[in-house]
C-alpha cells in the first residue's frame, strides 16, 4: 500500500532522513506530553496568581523565566498551558481520524454512488478554510475550547478520509480480501478485522502530522482572543497576553510560549513524516 500522507498547501515537507533528528523530536514530544500530564505537580506556582508589584520582572531564582505584565509566573503558565495546548489538538485529531476512517472506508469499500456522494462532500469541506470556519463558530457560540475544536476537526476530516479511501481502494484488490469473501466473511468483518488494521499505520502517521498543525491553528485562535477564556493558561493566549510586555521591552513572556508552539509543531511533523517513511519502506 502507499504510505503517502496528505499535507496542507503551503507547508513544505520536513525531511527526516537522519535518525538523530527523529529521535530528538520524539524525545521532545515525550517531554511535552509528560509535562502536560504532570503539570499540576510540576508547576512551581499557581499560574493565575497575580502579583502586580512584581510585574515584568526578569528571570531570577524564584521565577526562572520571569513574570508577565500581570505578575504571573511564566514558567508555571508554560507548564500548565501545555495541558490545554495539547488537549485541543488531541480532540481535533481523535474526532477527525475516527470520522475520516469511517467515511473513507465506506466510500472506498462500497464505491458507486455512495463513494461519489461522500467524496464530493469531503471535497466541499476543502472550500472552507479551517481557521475561518473556527472563527465563524466562535463568533456564534462565544469563546471556549469546544467550538474551535469541533470546527477544526471538521476541517481536518477530509485529509484523513481521502487518504483512507485511496488505501482501501488498493486493499480491495488484494488476494486476501477475495479469499475472505469466498469463505463467507461479510464486508464489515473484513474491514474491521483486516483492512483497517492494515492501513492504520499510514492513517496514524497522517494524524500525527495533523496534530501539529491543529496545535498551531488553535494557538493562533487563542492569540486572536477567540480560543480559551482569558484566565486559562494556554500557549497561544500567553503570546497574546505578552504583547504589552514586548512593547515595554520585556519579550520573554511572549517569546517562550511562541517557541514552545513552534518546536512542538516541528517535532510532531518530523515524527509523523518519519513514521510515514518507515511504513512506505516496509510496504515496498
Amino acid at each position: 500500500m502507499s504510505a503517502t500522507v496528505l499535507r496542507r498547501p503551503g507547508l513544505a515537507r520536513i525531511r527526516t532522513t537522519r535518525a538523530p533528528l527523529h529521535r530528538l523530536c520524539l524525545a521532545f514530544v515525550a517531554l511535552v506530553v509528560l509535562t502536560a500530564v504532570l503539570a499540576p505537580w510540576l508547576a512551581p506556582y499557581d499560574p493565575n496568581t497575580v502579583d502586580l508589584g512584581n510585574a515584568l520582572a526578569g528571570p531570577s531564582a524564584d521565577h526562572l523565566l520571569g513574570v508577565d505584565a500581570s505578575g504571573r509566573d511564566t514558567l508555571a503558565r508554560l507548564v500548565v498551558g501545555a495541558r490545554t495546548s495539547l488537549l485541543g489538538p488531541l480532540g481535533v485529531v481523535v474526532f477527525s481520524t475516527v470520522a475520516g476512517i469511517a467515511i473513507g472506508v465506506t466510500a472506498g469499500w462500497r464505491g458507486g454512488w455512495l463513494d461519489s456522494v461522500l467524496s464530493r462532500s469531503t471535497e466541499l469541506v476543502f472550500a472552507f478554510p479551517g481557521m475561518l470556519l473556527a472563527i465563524l463558530i466562535v463568533a456564534v457560540y462565544g469563546e471556549g475550547l469546544l467550538a474551535p475544536v469541533v470546527a477544526l476537526a471538521v476541517a481536518y476530516l477530509p485529509y484523513v478520509s481521502r487518504l483512507t479511501r485511496s488505501l482501501v481502494l488498493a486493499e480491495r484488490t488484494r488476494p486476501y480480501v477475495e479469499a475472505y469473501q469466498v469463505q463467507g466473511h461479510s464486508g464489515l468483518q473484513i474491514c474491521l478485522r483486516h483492512v483497517i488494521p492494515g492501513i492504520a499505520p499510514v492513517v496514524l502517521a497522517q494524524s500525527t502530522i495533523n496534530f501539529g498543525y491543529a496545535l498551531m491553528d488553535l494557538a493562533g485562535l487563542s492569540f486572536l482572543g477567540l480560543g480559551v477564556p482569558a484566565l486559562t493558561p494556554d500557549w497561544g493566549r500567553m503570546v497574546f497576553d505578552g504583547q504589552s510586555a514586548i512593547q515595554h521591552g520585556y519579550p520573554l513572556s511572549a517569546i517562550v510560549p511562541c517557541a514552545a508552539v513552534v518546536l512542538t509543531v516541528v517535532a510532531f511533523n518530523v515524527v509523523g513524516e518519519r513514521w510515514a517513511d518507515q511504513v512506505a519502506r516496509r510496504d515496498r
